[in-house]
């Protein structure tokens, strides 16, 4: 174990440090919690599952020097970043293409199998290139070079992921529970797909325009 993760100092702040950047809510949680809100508590957890394994990919590829040709490559950083804008933008059309409900009885989205859940959670979490140069920048400080920096720096990004999955499923969970009371609102059902679609919409303009490689 002492091969794998570092000292007892280092290694609570690291648990301190990650446990405050994971409950900030960001474009991840946002994702999350639009999920449980219109499509359900299991939705939103599926959707936690595909963005810890997207993360983890992020985090695993940063371990292997992924980050570093983000941050000397323009074009590199550039195509990731404007691929994960694009399908986010994607899943805002389908969310708007599902047809208005005829009545209370019919859903405001269109039932999404718990596999397509987590496969677009996974996409949107692995194109996101920010997320691989946060790793590069955040794990070597808390880094004991003497002892394994590879492997040191594998778990602690494999810990990171697993502390966000924990604070993301708490997110999921009481927009779940808040979903139930959005739908019995009048023309909440009818007004879901557009408040889904908005969302992606601007989950995806924002993450074409925002960021850089510094």
């Amino acid at each position: 174990m002492s091969q794998l993760l570092p000292s007892w100092p280092l290694l609570s702040a690291f648990v301190a440090a990650s446990f405050v950047l994971a409950v900030t809510p960001g474009p991840g949680v946002f994702y999350i919690v639009t999920r449980s809100l219109m499509q359900g508590r299991g939705a939103g957890l599926a959707s936690v599952a595909g963005v810890a394994l997207g993360n983890l990919g992020n985090a695993i590829g940063a371990c292997i020097g992924l980050a570093a040709l983000f941050a000397v490559s323009a074009v590199a950083f550039t195509v990731v970043k404007y691929a994960g804008a694009a399908y986010l933008v994607y899943l805002g059309w389908q969310a708007l293409r599902t047809p208005a409900p005829t009545n209370e009885s019919v859903p405001a989205i269109a039932p999404a199998s718990s596999a397509r859940i987590f496969r677009d959670g996974f996409v949107v979490a692995l194109l996101n290139p920010k997320t691989a140069i946060f790793f590069a920048a955040f794990l070597p400080q808390f880094i004991d070079a003497t002892t394994a920096p590879m492997m040191q720096s594998i778990a602690l990004a494999s810990l990171f992921v697993a502390i966000a999955a924990m604070t993301d499923s708490l997110y999921a969970l009481a927009a779940g529970v808040a979903a139930p009371l959005l739908r019995r609102a009048r023309g909440a059902r009818a007004a879901g797909r557009y408040v889904t679609a908005g969302a992606f919409f601007g989950l995806g303009l924002l993450t074409a325009a925002t960021g850089s490689r510094r």
